[in-house]
């Protein structure tokens, strides 16, 4: 919001009731922080292409960010808009210059993305982590059919092949985190301790939550959290786990390098973040 966000649209598929227990959603709307939301639910997900095109009627005729879900980031938004609104291109792309998916071939000179997971293929430009954050003009709806299941990828290097300008602001400060699947969740837990994130509040890490109960002699080691109302037995031992709200977990249990989630347990080796040197 501090980057001039005045309107979020959020689409929805799993778990859609999620969404609106956590931000009291009424009839289709919310808010967050005073700025309104809006929910549009998708029963078949239309991938991050058909994703944009199926709310292009709630984005307007201005440009706007695009945010995966399965990302925690934290760092400047500003370079990312600035470079877009000068520059004249269809997307622009939030890049990182380390990380292990580095698969956006970039040209610094000119701002501009070469190549996207060697598809266009014949340029040497280093290669950079794409974060997941990205900005759009509108036009980009143009080129996306209604309804369609589609990933931006494709859209985007058949509209790189016509000519048609993607460009990239580096930008290696602050956090970024790929959550998409419980090892890098538990990473996250594992390394967001230190980090003091602009947009949450000084005491917002709290391993035990409000109204959650643990139980007599219960140990909680490492990265270990534990939701709003979710109870741990007498006696249990947990290291790097992290329980959601209204779990239950019984007498003495020991679990390690875990997520405790719908009555079950996801099981994880949990490797390395990858975070700015």
């Amino acid at each position: 919001m501090s980057a001039g966000v005045r309107n979020f649209v959020v689409n929805t598929h799993h778990c859609p009731e999620a969404y609106s227990r956590l931000l009291w959603e009424k009839n289709g709307r919310a808010e967050y922080r005073g700025v309104p939301v809006v929910f549009r639910h998708e029963p078949v997900l239309l991938e991050t292409g058909g994703g944009i095109r199926n709310v292009a009627d709630l984005l307007g005729d201005a440009p706007f960010l695009v945010y995966n879900g399965d990302v925690l980031a934290d760092f400047p938004l500003e370079p990312l808009l600035a470079r877009h609104a000068e520059s004249g291109c269809i997307a622009t792309f939030a890049l990182r210059s380390f990380g292990a998916e580095r698969r956006i071939q970039f040209d610094a000179e000119s701002g501009l993305v070469t190549d996207m997971r060697g598809l266009i293929g014949g340029r040497t430009e280093p290669s950079f982590l794409f974060t997941g954050v990205s900005v759009f003009s509108p036009e980009i709806h143009r080129w996306i059919e209604p309804g369609r299941i589609v990933s931006i990828v494709p859209v985007l290097v058949d509209l790189m092949r016509r000519g048609a300008r993607v460009g990239g602001a580096v930008v290696d400060e602050g956090v970024w985190f790929d959550i998409g699947n419980p090892e890098a969740y538990l990473d996250v837990h594992r390394a967001v301790g230190g980090h003091r994130f602009s947009y949450l509040p000084e005491d917002w890490l709290r391993p035990v939550a409000e109204r959650a109960r643990v139980g007599d002699g219960a140990r909680l080691a490492g990265c270990t959290a534990i939701g709003a109302g979710a109870e741990i037995g007498v006696g249990a031992d947990l290291e790097d786990v992290v329980v959601w709200p209204s779990e239950r977990l019984s007498e003495r249990l020991q679990l390690r390098n875990a997520v405790v989630a719908g009555g079950q347990v996801w099981q994880s080796d949990c490797p390395s973040a990858e975070v700015a040197p």
